[in-house]
């Protein structure tokens, strides 16, 4: 089963894409009592974090803290490594959001 939250965040993650990052309609905030607060952004081969702009814009207007992964596109043990590094520097629960 899918949580109302991850629901929500794939729902934003997806306007936001179709959308070319501008959304039509503003979001309500997340509410105070939700446990899952930060949301991890990790880009695919062939792109960049830059490509989660929209997103970003989104998620941080409703009051989610965003972290976006920017792999070095190096190798795959690189990429594992800088999303690991992100990882350990956040607080709480959070949910990892990835694009390839």
């Amino acid at each position: 089963m899918i949580s109302p939250i991850r629901n929500t965040l794939i729902a934003a993650a997806a306007t936001a894409a179709i959308a070319g990052g501008a959304l039509a309609e503003p979001r309500a905030r997340i509410p105070d009592d939700q446990a899952v607060k930060t949301v991890v952004l990790v880009h695919g081969a062939f792109a960049d974090g830059s490509g989660w702009r929209g997103v970003y814009d989104d998620l941080t207007a409703r009051g989610y803290r965003v972290a976006i992964v920017q792999n070095p596109l190096t190798s795959f043990v690189d990429d594992v490594n800088a999303v690991r590094r992100v990882l350990a520097r956040q607080d709480g629960p959070l949910i990892l959001v990835g694009h390839s």
